[in-house]
């Protein structure tokens, strides 16, 4: 849909996805497919982003800035110009993720490493809340907790792969407190998960035919 001028606010009213995900994908297949910001901006008959004086004016001073600083600009600064420029920086991280950022802009901004990381880092939360809803969801329906392995349907897998990660990083000591209370109040006994032994029960839309195997990782 992207590739044929869709928008991906369009693209996420039709599959009925956040928009902040539909753009987490397309950021990701930009980047695997160059050409596939030229051949959307084609189908769209979208005009490059006009750059002004005043653009460019204020990307050089962000690249002044975080060469003598070594930091991006913060918008809790208190000099009115740091905070404009955070503002600046900003909307660029959103054009660059909604796939309308001026190639000049880009090239430019392509000499900081992880200047849209921001951005990403917002789309990544969001995807984690959603996650967290749909486990939720699953739960609530009489599910036993997912599986990463021997799944019986995708959204046992996808659920699962996402709840091991969390376990994961739980025993790591790499999960944010804040998630892991999140975590506990949603779904208690996420931790432990399955009991060893205990047979799984089968996914509405999994048939539960014969030869499956119901038993535990």
């Amino acid at each position: 849909m992207y590739r044929k001028g869709l928008t991906p606010a369009r693209i996420a009213g039709l599959v009925k996805a956040s928009p902040a995900l539909v753009t987490y994908h397309l950021s990701i297949a930009r980047e695997q497919d160059p050409e596939l910001r030229v051949v959307h901006e084609a189908a769209a008959g979208e005009r490059p982003a006009r750059v002004t004086g005043r653009t460019m004016q204020q990307m050089n001073d962000l690249l002044a800035m975080v060469q003598a600083e070594g930091r991006y600009p913060s918008s809790r600064a208190g000099g009115a110009a740091e905070r404009a420029l955070a503002s600046w920086l900003q909307r660029r991280r959103r054009d660059a993720a909604e796939g309308r950022l001026a190639p000049a802009v880009r090239d430019g901004l392509a000499c900081l490493p992880g200047w849209q990381d921001g951005h990403r880092a917002a789309i990544n939360e969001e995807r984690w809340q959603q996650r967290l809803a749909e486990l939720t969801a699953y739960r609530a329906a009489g599910q036993d907790w997912p599986r990463h392995k021997k799944t019986v349907t995708d959204t046992e897998h996808d659920l699962g792969v996402w709840l091991h990660t969390q376990r994961y990083k739980l025993r790591r000591g790499e999960l944010d407190p804040a998630k892991e209370t999140a975590l506990n109040a949603a779904v208690p006994g996420w931790s432990a998960g399955r009991t060893r032994g205990r047979k799984a029960r089968p996914s509405p839309d999994s048939g539960g035919g014969p030869g499956l195997d119901w038993s535990c990782e």
